[in-house]
């Protein structure tokens, strides 16, 4: 079997990310959310705990989603260990990965973040113009072993929500499994590399031009 990841940002939420568990949860698989510590509250706490009941990652996007390239280290430090305390605070456990907000990246993050970056294939979903017919067809054009699916969780986000309903029973059709980012890489003994970006566990590149 082909394996994939379906990951998320932006969340969490008290509306559009329970749409996409109860999806999840439906077809009975899981995925990667990557949270931006300032949209965490009571009530959206309380969705990411369903989330992990449901063998779902819960991984870092920022505290504040800004551009983080030309902080200095104390602000990448800030940022990042603020979110991994609220992530642990909710989920008892830290999290393996981290997806720079913007995919904006430098060698001083890579020096101060001692997690994984993840990239993605994006699916142009964090543009409204972005129609359902696009969403799909991008994800199953790139679908292949190994993927990662940089796609958004953030509030209003239906049309991700409408093209999932089709992509993932049409590529379990075509032999995919899902299953979260960390698994991806555990599954196939993949020791992934610190000043790498992936969106791939079987790239051999960087992908970043640092």
């Amino acid at each position: 079997m082909k394996l994939i990841s379906l990951t998320f940002d932006d969340g969490p939420n008290t509306v559009t990310t329970p749409q996409v568990l109860d999806l999840l949860e439906e077809h009975g698989i899981s995925a990667s959310f990557f949270l931006i510590a300032d949209r965490i509250d009571p009530d959206s706490a309380a969705v990411v705990r369903r989330a992990l009941s449901l063998g779902c990652e819960i991984e870092n996007h920022s505290t504040t989603h800004s551009m983080m390239a030309g902080m200095t280290p104390d602000q990448i430090r800030l940022e990042v260990d603020h979110c991994t305390q609220m992530i642990v605070d909710i989920t008892g456990r830290p999290p393996r990965f981290f997806r720079p907000p913007y995919i904006d990246v430098s060698r001083t993050l890579f020096n101060e973040i001692g997690l994984t970056f993840i990239s993605g294939t994006g699916c142009k979903d964090w543009m409204p113009e972005t129609t359902v017919e696009e969403r799909i067809e991008i994800m199953l054009d790139n679908a292949k072993d190994g993927e990662i699916f940089l796609l958004h969780d953030m509030t209003g986000n239906d049309n991700t929500v409408t093209a999932l309903k089709t992509v993932i029973p049409e590529l379990k059709k075509r032999g995919f499994g899902f299953i979260t980012c960390g698994q991806l890489f555990d599954r196939y003994e993949i020791v992934p590399k610190h000043d790498y970006l992936y969106s791939n566990v079987f790239q051999t590149e960087p992908q970043n031009k640092l």
